[in-house]
């Protein structure tokens, strides 16, 4: 998908957007009502200084990286290689890297991303993957979590998917049901093989 320029949206507006700004306007919120209180949405989060939009590829001067090290080791990532990997998503159309920005100070204080699988069970359908959820501790207290979630979980339904997976630690596994995540039975295992880098 390519990136777009919408000069009515809300927030820092320089650099490119990684998917179309727009795809988070007029998401069905009505199924999320009873799930925050107060209720906020993604187009009204509660505070004027709060911003939830795409990436730009001007984040990673806003502190995108530094916020990701808070979930999990981020590594050396200079900024050429940042934006060759923004690029490459951008490209493929199936990223949907989604922030919330602090544009009062123009920093990125939460994350979370949508990736999508072409398939071609359940009539040639799309699947959801939730994955990189994080928001700045200082933060927190505001329902920054659950709405960085419910934003990308709609914006899958948006887009058409069958269903929306996520992998997570157990501690975290009450605030995921409390936003409609289920754990299905039978189907509930991760598995992962990990391919470490070699130490040079």
């Amino acid at each position: 998908m390519l990136s777009t320029s919408h000069t009515d949206f809300k927030g820092s507006n320089n650099g490119s957007y990684l998917y179309d700004p727009l795809l988070l306007e007029g998401l069905d919120w009505s199924s999320a009502r009873n799930l925050m209180s107060p209720n906020i949405t993604s187009t009204d989060p509660g505070e004027e200084w709060l911003c939830v939009r795409p990436l730009q590829i001007t984040d990673h001067n806003k502190g995108f990286l530094t916020l990701l090290a808070q979930l999990t080791t981020v590594g050396n990532v200079s900024q050429h290689d940042f934006e060759r990997q923004y690029w490459l998503m951008q490209r493929s159309g199936a990223y949907y890297v989604t922030v919330i920005e602090d544009t009062r100070s123009q920093t990125i204080i939460g994350a979370a991303t949508l990736v999508t699988e072409l398939k071609f069970i359940h009539n040639a359908s799309i699947r959801g993957r939730l994955e990189d959820v994080v928001v700045n501790n200082t933060y927190r207290g505001k329902q920054l979590g659950k709405l960085i979630v419910l934003t990308v979980t709609l914006l899958a339904k948006k887009l058409g998917c069958y269903k929306m997976s996520l992998d997570c630690k157990d501690n975290l596994i009450p605030f995921y049901k409390s936003i409609g995540y289920k754990i299905e039975a039978g189907n509930s295992n991760s598995m992962i093989i990990r391919y470490e880098t070699a130490p040079s």
